[in-house]
C-alpha cells in the first residue's frame, strides 16, 4: 500500500469510528432523556461550572443560536439554570440544578463506559502512538485553517 491510500485509510478508518462512537453515546444517552448535544452540554459543565452562555458555545464549538435552543431544552428538564450576571442583564451564566449534577455525573461515567468499550484491546503503547499521531493531525490542521 502506498503512502497516499495508507493515508486516506486512515482518514476513512477515523471517520468510521467517530460515526460509530456518536452512535453508541447517543443510544446511551438517549435512555436518560438526553440528546447528544445535551449530554456534550451536561459533561462541558461538570468540568467548569458557571461558564457564560458564550463562552459554553465556544467550548462546545457551536453557534449562540444552537446554544440557546440547548439551554433552552436542559432548563426545561429542570437540569440548568441561567443566572442573570449582575451589572450586565444580556449575559447569563449557566448552572446545574441538583438534579443535572446527578444526570451530569451518570453522564461522565457513560462517558467513560464507552470509552472502555471502545479501546478494549488496545495497549497502553498503541494508545501513546495514535494520540501522537492524533496531535500531529490536530497540529497541521491548525496550521493550514
Amino acid at each position: 500500500m502506498d503512502t497516499a491510500d495508507l493515508r486516506a485509510e486512515m482518514i476513512d478508518a477515523m471517520a468510521k469510528v467517530n460515526r460509530k462512537l456518536r452512535t453508541v453515546f447517543d443510544a446511551r444517552v438517549k435512555e436518560r432523556g438526553l440528546t447528544l448535544a445535551r449530554a456534550r452540554t451536561l459533561l462541558a459543565l461538570i468540568e467548569q461550572e458557571g461558564l457564560y452562555q458564550k463562552e459554553l458555545a465556544e467550548a462546545l464549538e457551536i453557534e449562540n443560536a444552537t446554544m440557546v435552543r440547548l439551554l433552552d431544552g436542559l432548563e426545561r428538564q429542570s437540569f440548568i439554570e441561567r443566572q442573570t450576571v449582575q451589572g450586565d442583564r444580556r449575559a447569563k451564566r449557566v448552572v446545574m440544578t441538583a438534579e443535572g449534577k446527578i444526570l451530569a455525573e451518570q453522564v461522565v461515567k457513560l462517558a467513560g463506559d464507552v470509552r472502555e468499550d471502545l479501546l478494549e484491546g488496545v495497549s497502553d503503547e498503541e494508545l501513546s502512538i495514535a494520540l501522537n499521531v492524533l496531535r500531529k493531525m490536530s497540529d497541521s490542521m491548525n496550521k493550514t485553517h
